[in-house]
């Protein structure tokens, strides 16, 4: 991986060009003015079975474009609602829409989702149950700051950050750095995630917030994947993350989390930095050791005892960001 300098001074990867040429479908940043299947993306949730062999089931149903879908199933309930942590079930066949119907048909039997359900059945035909859309939202959605917090970013203006840009509906642009660094701390940022059927992996949604501007959390389109560590959530080189919680794209995610920066003695270093980050309400790292000898990849700060700026990466894809702010711990 090449780098650069840019005027500011800060490490800038060569990744952007890379992320665009990977994002060859069309991106979507407005729910109303997505393609048709969007409204068939998502999450679906109730109880399937029969007789006594009846139990909750969560299904994610994750769009690839031009009518096609796949489709992840947990036994318990969704991801951080019910999931009991059996190997989900990934379902190998296709799905395809026609008109207001998308269907999916295999060994394990069939669904077909209409009018926000699905309806389940068995290989022979025999009814299962139905699953209904849900919409969950974060439940650390509109968190006020803390008292003594400092406010990074409220929709009014970017002037806590380096050249920092705002939509005109008042949202923060990808690929800037907070004026202010900080060392220990705890943070709230809020993200949506744009919606890239025809895209995968790195060029799906790809962005990042670099605690310190040395470590970085994921963030990309991972809805229905493993939850690795160049995922959503996952902390970039070092760690996956113990549950993926990513929403499906242009779905507002909340990231919360308590950084405990290095400690020195001089130019000694005596201690890692550590982290806790919860993913929409939910725990996905506890007190994680990171490499206090080392940022991670395409970190713009190197390591070390100097507090550092929250710097959020620009990746070639429209991530944007609200409700910003910082808590800072160690005065």
């Amino acid at each position: 991986m090449k780098h650069f300098l840019n005027a500011t001074g800060l490490i800038v990867p060569i990744l952007i060009a890379v992320s665009s040429a990977l994002a060859a479908g069309p991106t979507y940043t407005d729910p109303e003015k997505a393609d048709e299947d969007f409204a068939f993306q998502g999450e679906y949730a109730g109880e399937l079975g029969s007789g006594d062999e009846k139990g909750k089931f969560g299904l994610q149903v994750i769009a690839l474009g031009k009518g096609k879908f796949k489709a992840v199933g947990y036994h318990g309930g969704l991801p951080g609602d019910g999931w009991n942590g059996e190997e989900p079930v990934r379902v190998e066949e296709t799905g395809e829409r026609k008109g207001d119907t998308v269907t999916f048909t295999g060994k394990m039997g069939s669904g077909t989702i209409k009018g926000g359900a699905m309806t389940v059945k068995d290989p022979d035909g025999n009814p299962l149950g139905t699953l209904n859309k849900v919409t969950r939202k974060s439940r650390t959605l509109g968190k006020e700051p803390l008292e003594g917090a400092v406010v990074l970013f409220d929709g009014k203006n970017a002037d806590q950050w380096e050249n920092g840009k705002i939509t005109e509906d008042g949202l923060l642009v990808q690929g800037t750095t907070s004026k202010q660094k900080f060392g220990s701390c705890q943070l709230h940022i809020e993200f949506r995630i744009p919606y890239q059927p025809e895209d995968s992996g790195q060029g799906r949604g790809n962005s990042g917030i670099y605690l310190q501007g040395r470590y970085e959390c994921q963030m990309l389109d991972s809805f229905g994947l493993e939850g690795k560590d160049n995922e959503c959530g996952g902390l970039y080189s070092v760690k996956a993350c113990d549950l993926n919680m990513c929403y499906p794209p242009l779905s507002w995610q909340t990231y919360d989390i308590e950084y405990t920066a290095a400690k020195y003695e001089g130019d000694k270093l005596v201690a890692n930095p550590r982290v806790t980050i919860y993913h929409n309400g939910v725990k996905i790292h506890e007190n994680v050791e990171l490499p206090g000898e080392r940022n991670t990849t395409a970190a713009p700060v190197k390591a070390g005892p100097e507090p550092g700026p929250i710097y959020l990466q620009d990746h070639g894809n429209p991530v944007r960001y609200r409700n910003i702010w910082v808590l800072e711990t160690d005065k």
